[in-house]
């Protein structure tokens, strides 16, 4: 009877312990965010977090279901694009403590071209329509020389801020997402790293150039900001930021991920 009851006991704080594990519940897009955190999630498990990973392709939902209290934490975006979004949408939310994870260099691509020296006169070139990632696409024009800008320490420059344009390229604003499959239509295109690998482009070996490891667009892990210093959210952080995670990103992304810790 002792014993039958000494099992049932264990059962029940076994379920208990179940019930109690806390529930993280993290917005992604696929490629690599979800991979990294799906990586995490035995080391969160032993830590007693139960991450629940949400993926999204389009980068205003990961941000507006933080905003509206559906989900806790996001990882997709930088810090350029969060304040633009912040000052546009009215929304608040911010980056958590050490919470920058990773660089995705930002690249050019073409099926017309192989060498960016064959960019002919009137090209239509093909950039990201939000400000923050439309503005390092001709930063990163006009590192190249294809064009200047107004002002070279503004990191949301505009097509309307480009006041040289030797080659007389036609800029063609697209949502993110769509940018690789715009590539039988343009000249070139500007493509976020994550949408390029998701496309089956290697950033390393396809794109005609790539931003340098300086780049100031280190992926960031966000929250609002009654959430940011949540003990669970500290322990993602921490996970993210261990020896494994780096290794992961190393050997799986082969240099189109840099580790920025």
């Amino acid at each position: 009877m002792l014993k039958h009851t000494l099992s049932a006991l264990a059962i029940a704080a076994l379920a208990f312990s179940a019930q109690a594990a806390d529930v993280l519940k993290v917005a992604a897009t696929a490629v690599p965010h979800a991979e990294i955190l799906n990586f995490v999630k035995p080391q969160l498990k032993a830590a007693g977090v139960e991450l629940q990973v949400k993926e999204f392709s389009d980068y205003v939902q990961p941000n507006m279901a933080v905003e509206d209290k559906q989900l806790d934490a996001n990882f997709f975006q930088h810090q350029p694009y969060l304040d633009s979004f912040n000052k546009d949408r009215k929304t608040s939310l911010v980056v958590v403590p050490n919470g920058k994870v990773h660089v995705e260099p930002f690249g050019a691509y073409s099926s017309k071209i192989k060498n960016i020296k064959d960019l002919k006169d009137g090209a239509t070139v093909a950039i990201p329509n939000d400000p923050s990632n439309g503005g390092r696409a001709l930063i990163l024009l006009a590192k190249q020389g294809l064009i200047e800008l107004k002002d070279p320490k503004s990191l949301t420059p505009t097509p309307l801020d480009v006041v040289k344009n030797p080659k007389k390229l036609k800029f063609r604003e697209l949502e993110a997402p769509l940018l690789p499959r715009a590539l039988a239509d343009v000249d070139l295109a500007l493509i976020n790293t994550n949408y390029a690998i998701e496309a089956k482009l290697n950033p390393t070996k396809d794109a005609l150039f790539i931003e340098g490891a300086d780049s100031p667009y280190t992926n960031i892990v966000a929250a609002r900001a009654d959430r940011a210093n949540d003990p669970d959210i500290a322990k993602l952080m921490k996970a993210l930021h261990s020896p494994e995670v780096k290794k992961f990103i190393l050997d799986k992304y082969k240099g189109s991920v840099v580790p920025a810790f």
